[in-house]
């Protein structure tokens, strides 16, 4: 036996329910998305909207690292300066020892003993 309210059936009171989904067709519609027209349109801005960022991103890192290569390039080229003036120094300091060996060799030269030097200083010239 059924109770009936006011002449209905409780089985009558209960809110028709959609066999599918009973609660996914209201918060598509919420959200805006009630066809899938829509739907594809919303991820198709998702989809633009994360690509425009990852270009900002992209863009970003470029910038750093562009500039992390210019201060290498430049620590690059004040290395080859001061390379080059190592080589020069080491040419200089070189030249000491081929001049003093070409004088001992070719013009018999030799270093003088202490006792025959001779300091002259400034007031010896005047008389």
């Amino acid at each position: 036996m059924k109770k009936t309210v006011k002449g209905k059936s409780r089985d009558a009171i209960k809110p028709a329910q959609s066999a599918s989904h009973p609660t996914s067709q209201p918060m598509l519609l919420w959200l805006g998305v009630g066809s899938s027209r829509s739907l594809m349109l919303f991820l198709l801005l998702g989809t633009v909207l994360f690509s425009g960022l990852m270009v900002v991103k992209t863009t970003h890192e470029n910038r750093f690292a562009f500039n992390e290569l210019q201060m290498l390039r430049e620590e690059a080229n004040q290395l080859d300066v001061e390379w080059g003036q190592l080589l020069l120094e080491q040419s200089t300091f070189g030249l000491d020892g081929r001049i003093e060996q070409k004088a001992v060799e070719q013009l018999r030269m030799q270093v003088p003993e202490i006792d025959h030097i001779v300091m002259v200083g400034r007031d010896a010239r005047k008389p």
